[in-house]
């Protein structure tokens, strides 16, 4: 791509980091940016640097927050007694999205993948099960993926969880098989979690 400008390569370089950003795309954006009004720009540039300087991941759940703990967790009028065990974040944003649970979520970070080299401990189990040991939790929902990496996961952590006596249960198999979570419709998604079905390890 020929550009004549070293400062607007620049900015394409970098812009094009971004996932499912490609160069054109990027050079585009770039454009767009330099026809708007310095403050435009500027103001794009203060939020990006002060979501940088200041989110963090809650202390409770881990999903991102912009305190300590998050608004899910610190929510009086959420179920504390249920907790919805995702992947990332991006399960949160789809799962609060269908308006149908009213829990509290744990993120574990990721899911149990040998191929990947991530193994349980590189993932906040170790804290799901602190979490939930002594406390007045009655179910735990893992709502992980229907893939084999998911499935593995949910495997293992029945297998941790079923000496808590806490009652585990499963989305139920709405969501297609090596489907992500993120990618579902917020129906299918919705039902998924009300039609939830007991998980016998």
């Amino acid at each position: 791509m020929n550009i004549p400008s070293k400062l607007i390569e620049e900015a394409v370089e970098e812009v094009s980091k971004l996932p499912g950003i490609g160069k054109k795309t990027a050079l585009r954006l770039v454009l767009h940016l330099i026809k708007q009004d310095a403050k435009a720009t500027y103001g794009l540039s203060d939020a990006l640097k002060n979501l940088r300087e200041n989110i963090t991941h809650c202390t409770v759940c881990h999903n991102l927050s912009d305190d300590s703990v998050c608004s899910i967790c610190s929510n009086t009028h959420r179920d504390h007694k249920t907790v919805c065990v995702v992947e990332d974040v991006r399960d949160v944003m789809a799962i609060e999205n269908t308006m149908q649970y009213r829990g509290v979520y744990h993120v574990l970070g990721g899911v149990i993948s040998p191929m990947n080299r991530i193994g349980p401990d590189q993932l906040t189990i170790e804290s799901l099960i602190q979490r939930l040991t002594g406390s007045q939790v009655e179910e735990v929902i893992l709502a992980l993926s229907t893939t084999m990496e998911g499935d593995t996961t949910a495997f293992y952590l029945s297998k941790k969880i079923k000496t808590l006596e806490v009652k585990i249960t499963a989305i139920a198999r709405g969501i297609p098989l090596g489907g992500e979570l993120e990618y579902a419709d917020e129906v299918t998604l919705g039902r998924s979690i009300i039609t939830r079905t007991l998980l016998e390890a």
